[in-house]
């Protein structure tokens, strides 16, 4: 069943979920893009009072399957203007579906700050007050209980940072494309989910073998046994620079002379207190991190890349302080440091005045401290780095796909991973189909990175997976290990629909052009999937990637042609019909 929470007058609604619209869909990224479409159409401003949050569990989480203690939000982006989803960790998935909703739609704007205490029993309105202004970590202290969980917005939020995330379990994140700042326009402060509902698994005895099985493969897979519960995703770090994809100062190298400084490696040796894991996650990949000042959970790899190498900077505490304050002040790191990133190139070429340079580790915490609160430059930060850029006269310096900075992977040494930033429907995003484990980690198998014929089809598919992980909501890193086909007989117990691995493919396939359709009616056209211009007219200078563009003209039109979309990226009339969306 789904809630619906009018946060003006303060009532509440439960309709039923539609058995047809979950069966396309499947629940997650999928069931908020489909209800997005409906509710928040192209007149709508994302920080007004139209626009909605739309919290989403999946028929997976919650169901004791390995990663299955995930949830997503869906709303239109108030950094893009994109349809946005991001999912996060943690417990507060698990909690969330045992309060007995699979989807909270948040509406209107309340009148002075509110939280939501939502339960199998209802819900009810609080006032916030107390806690207006107060960080994530106090604001979750003040409100946990035990078997509840608390999602909640930091100062960034409130003060309508377009990046600003939301906060769960005080560490996790839903982080990308400014959820937080909806929030904050909306005048919720936090929302806190208790329950003990258990989950119904219609095939309870595929579902044991399934979780078997996917233990398994899970043990059995390096880099989901070994290389990522040693080291975290930061194990990332040296291999992405060996291989000169690591992007240093805002893309202008992509090696960092000092990475081993903030590696994996480095990370365990110096800071590292234990591992911790998500709820239902046998991989254990988060770090619990100690310095003399501070300690939490982090930093991941793409945080030590934004605030680490992007920047310029090799002091592994300073980056760690600086990701505890992200997750503090409740903003996306990967944005946060792109940023910052961007206005000390802007400042060393003269577009910008200001005293930020790359490698000046002291001025990242005041910096971002500024970012949250909209103080001085922050104001200006706060905007992200395609505003600012544009604003100095300088856009090209902003690397951005769709007004989303770009993570940690340069693409100019992975044709295919340039593609999928350029199609992603948020904006640049390495989570919409990763090429990494193909044109690197050689997961399932390794494929050319440098070449770009005959890329499309890859990053299709990996598209289409990831939505229906997203929608599942699982963890991606279980693709790593677990196959398609695996996937399809878990969806298949949890639901009791029959699904084989080609009817989840087209799952994906439908999520990513409901999508697709949600981008060009608001207005976005076949300009916008593209690259910052650096990545398509300035060769790599030096190291393996030496010499290399991305040369994504060509694999932009073969990959429209095997998405079955026009010349201009506009899906035909046949593919909507063959996926079911030629009604809307």
């Amino acid at each position: 069943k789904i809630l619906k929470v009018n946060l003006t007058d303060q009532t509440t609604d439960v309709m039923p979920l539609d058995e047809d619209m979950a069966r396309q869909f499947v629940g997650g990224r999928g069931l908020g893009a489909r209800l997005l479409w409906d509710l928040v159409g192209p007149a709508v401003d994302p920080l007004s009072t139209d626009n909605v949050l739309i919290f989403a569990n999946g028929p997976m989480t919650s169901s004791g399957y390995q990663t299955s203690g995930r949830y997503s939000v869906s709303t239109k982006s108030p950094q893009t203007g994109t349809i946005l989803d991001c999912n996060s960790g943690g417990s507060f998935g698990m909690r969330f579906k045992n309060s007995g909703y699979d989807a909270v739609i948040v509406t209107g704007q309340a009148k002075t700050p509110v939280y939501l205490d939502i339960s199998p029993e209802g819900v009810q309105f609080k006032d916030a007050h107390h806690l207006w202004g107060k960080t994530v970590s106090q604001t979750t202290e003040a409100l946990a209980e035990k078997n509840h969980n608390v999602l909640c917005i930091g100062p960034a939020g409130e003060n309508l940072v377009r990046f600003a995330a939301i906060m769960n379990d005080k560490y996790r994140a839903l982080a990308r494309g400014g959820p937080g700042a909806v929030m904050g326009s909306k005048r919720l402060k936090a929302i806190v989910v208790s329950g003990d509902l258990k989950q119904e698994i219609p095939n309870p005895e595929l579902m044991r073998f399934i979780r078997y099985e996917s233990g398994k493969m899970l043990k059995a897979n390096p880099v989901t046994s070994q290389g990522l519960p040693e080291f975290g995703t930061a194990v990332l770090v040296n291999i992405m620079n060996t291989m000169g994809i690591f992007p240093t100062r805002n893309y202008q190298q992509s090696q960092f002379e000092e990475a081993d400084a903030i590696s994996g490696e480095t990370i365990t040796d110096t800071i590292l207190v234990k591992n911790t894991a998500c709820w239902a996650c046998p991989i254990a990949c988060a770090r619990y991190t100690k310095t003399e000042k501070a300690e939490g959970e982090g930093p991941e790899y793409e945080t030590v890349w934004a605030l680490g190498a992007s920047c310029g900077i090799s002091d592994l505490i300073a980056v760690t302080e600086a990701n505890y304050l992200c997750n503090d002040l409740g903003m996306d790191t990967i944005s946060a440091g792109a940023t910052i990133a961007c206005a000390m190139e802007l400042t060393e070429k003269g577009f910008l005045d200001s005293n930020l340079r790359f490698g000046q580790a002291d001025l990242l915490a005041p910096t971002l401290t500024d970012i949250a609160y909209r103080r001085d430059l922050g104001n200006e930060l706060a905007e992200g780095s395609a505003r600012l850029a544009r604003k100095c006269g300088a856009p090209e310096l902003s690397m951005t796909v769709k007004g989303l900075e770009m993570p940690a992977y340069d693409p100019r040494g992975l044709q295919g991973q340039g593609l999928l930033y350029a199609t992603s429907n948020r904006g640049a995003c390495h989570m919409r189909g990763n090429m990494i484990g193909a044109e690197v980690l050689g997961l399932p198998k390794l494929i050319d990175r440098f070449q770009y014929r005959g890329k499309a089809g890859f990053v299709i598919l990996n598209q289409h997976v990831s939505a229906v992980i997203d929608s599942m909501v699982l963890c991606k890193f279980i693709n790593n290990a677990v196959s398609d086909e695996y996937l399809a007989r878990a969806l298949t117990a949890s639901t009791g629909v029959e699904y084989s691995t080609g009817d989840i493919h087209r799952v994906g396939e439908r999520i990513w052009n409901l999508e697709r359709l949600y981008n060009l009616r608001e207005g976005f056209t076949r300009a916008d999937d593209t690259l910052p211009r650096r990545l398509l007219e300035e060769p790599v200078k030096g190291g393996p990637a030496a010499g290399w563009v991305v040369h994504l003209e060509p694999m932009l039109e073969e990959y429209y042609r095997a998405r079955g979309w026009d010349k201009n990226g506009v899906p035909t009339p046949a593919t909507l019909k063959r996926l079911g969306l030629d009604n809307l």
